[in-house]
């Protein structure tokens, strides 16, 4: 058995990344090459920030590379502990991420109605909840702290809700090349570190073993995918692959949050004490906040909260003078921020923690005002595809 740092399984988790990587690059460029071959090139539409008819449906690849990780965590003796007979969790993450994808996929190549496409995804929480992999305690932190345990009905009314928002996230920000891969490999990457301490500080308990598995096939899919689609794209990952990204984001992060009782970690420090919450909500803050910002804007202005438009997050970096590429890096920089500033505080003493990303917050803010300062406001000289 090959272990890390006080029995973490450091090596294998690493090779589950590699291995999602490798074979979702490889899928891709078939998948590619077989789209282009028959024609099934998505045309350029009003909200669309590319100016060229680009293949889409990368998210199928990304699945095989998750399903190509998963199997092989399944084979190594270091990781077993994430699978049956021992804990359902991975089961019930594939067969959910085959819904979604399948949901996606009709999507990317027929273009469902909304409704439709909102019932899909349900559809896939509802079975990870229902296989297994679901809220069954939350932490509620008034007070003194109390932790709620959930009955079935609760858990999966959580689960779903939880789920279908962050499936909305990701697809909602997937507007611009290599951003939705590049926003869920730094997420997944902290919801992993976290995993880690988790594994470390709780001695390989099982309950974190699904959620470092989940996280790692995560950020090793987005790498891979990576290549092919940062900009000029080569191909999109459309929205099975922005969905896909959703699904495991919350399926690690309820893997994660859901079944540890916080109360264990006694009141020493309520940052701490919290610490799975708010990293969750922190890796997930950027797609999250152009979610919720798109839906206010779409109902308070009389429209549907699905219509599409050009107001997101990345829309108005690109206005204020960002290149494409730019952009991209402005938001990974933003994620990055929140996302590992919340696990620093797990991992270093929070006097630290809070210097370290009260300083990165400082730079991410000089990055995004980049163009005030050169005098480039307004359109973005850039090739957006």
């Amino acid at each position: 058995m090959g272990v890390g740092v006080a029995g973490v399984p450091l090596r294998e988790l690493g090779l589950v990344l590699l291995v999602g990587a490798a074979v979702t690059f490889l899928v891709t460029g078939l998948i590619r090459y077989a789209l282009v071959r028959t024609g099934r090139i998505a045309e350029i539409r009003k909200r669309d920030v590319h100016t060229q008819p680009t293949p889409q449906l990368g998210g199928v690849a990304m699945f095989t590379g998750f399903g190509a990780a998963v199997y092989l965590a399944s084979q190594l003796p270091a990781l077993t502990r994430g699978f049956l007979p021992v804990t359902p969790e991975m089961s019930a993450v594939i067969w959910a991420g085959f819904v979604i994808v399948a949901v996606g996929a009709i999507d990317d190549l027929y273009e469902l109605d909304a409704l439709t496409k909102l019932v899909g995804q349900i559809l896939g929480a509802v079975v990870m909840s229902l296989l297994g992999l679901n809220w069954t305690l939350l932490y509620v932190p008034v007070g003194e702290g109390t932790t709620v345990v959930l009955d079935q009905v609760q858990s999966t009314v959580l689960t779903t809700v939880f789920t279908v928002l962050l499936v909305n996230a990701l697809n909602f920000v997937d507007g611009l090349d290599g951003l939705a891969a590049g926003l869920g490999a730094i997420a997944g990457g902290a919801l992993l570190l976290y995993s880690l301490t988790v594994l470390h500080d709780q001695g390989g308990a099982v309950a974190a073993y699904p959620p470092a598995i989940i996280a790692a096939g995560l950020v090793g899919i987005c790498l891979g995918f990576l290549p092919h689609n940062f900009e000029p794209s080569r191909i999109f990952m459309g929205d099975s692959g922005a969905m896909l990204i959703g699904l495991l984001l919350a399926a690690a992060a309820t893997s994660t949050s859901g079944k540890i009782n916080m109360s264990l970690y006694g009141t020493v420090d309520m940052i701490a004490l919290a610490s799975p919450i708010i990293v969750v909500a922190a890796a997930v803050f950027v797609p999250v906040l152009d979610l919720v910002l798109a839906v206010v804007r779409r109902v308070s202005a009389g429209r549907s909260p699905f219509a599409a438009d050009r107001m997101h997050l990345h829309h108005r970096l690109l206005r204020l003078g960002h290149t494409h590429r730019r952009t991209a890096l402005v938001l990974y920089l933003w994620c990055s921020v929140f996302a590992f500033g919340a696990v620093s505080f797990s991992v270093v003493p929070p006097p630290v923690a809070a210097g370290a990303t009260a300083f990165a917050l400082v730079l991410a803010a000089a990055a995004t005002l980049v163009p005030l300062r050169d005098g480039r406001i307004g359109p973005g000289r850039h090739r957006a595809g």
